[in-house]
């Protein structure tokens, strides 16, 4: 049975949202909530890679936080990338993995066609 990992914020609509998609496929669910449990620096590499986007595009660059931490005058992928691992809150939402291959789920209609592949 195919595994598909999910890192989940059950406040955020939209991480709901797909956390319904997923529970309606036959597979193995790993729900990650990511802000209780935040990611270490090598996975949220890992993360990008599969994803194949910069640190900044995997950032809710619309949170407080972002503009309290001065984060949008930071270059420094290494930088952006401790920024999130001391403060999940700023990793985009949500996230599925399946396969070696993840996806930001937004909009919501991409999970499903993601986890048909």
């Amino acid at each position: 049975m195919k595994k598909v990992t999910i890192w989940h914020n059950p406040k955020c609509s939209k991480s709901r949202e797909a956390l319904s998609i997923l529970e309606g496929y036959e597979c193995d669910k790993d729900i990650i909530k990511y802000l209780e449990t935040s990611p270490e620096k090598n996975e949220i590499k890992n993360l990008l890679k599969m994803l194949g986007v910069t640190a900044r595009e995997l950032m809710r660059t619309k949170e407080e936080l972002y503009k309290e931490l001065a984060l949008k005058e930071e270059h420094d992928e290494e930088k952006l990338i401790e920024a999130m691992a001391q403060n999940p809150k700023l990793i985009e939402r949500p996230i599925l993995i399946k396969d070696g291959k993840a996806i930001i789920g937004r909009p919501t209609s991409v999970v499903a066609e993601f986890l048909e592949k």
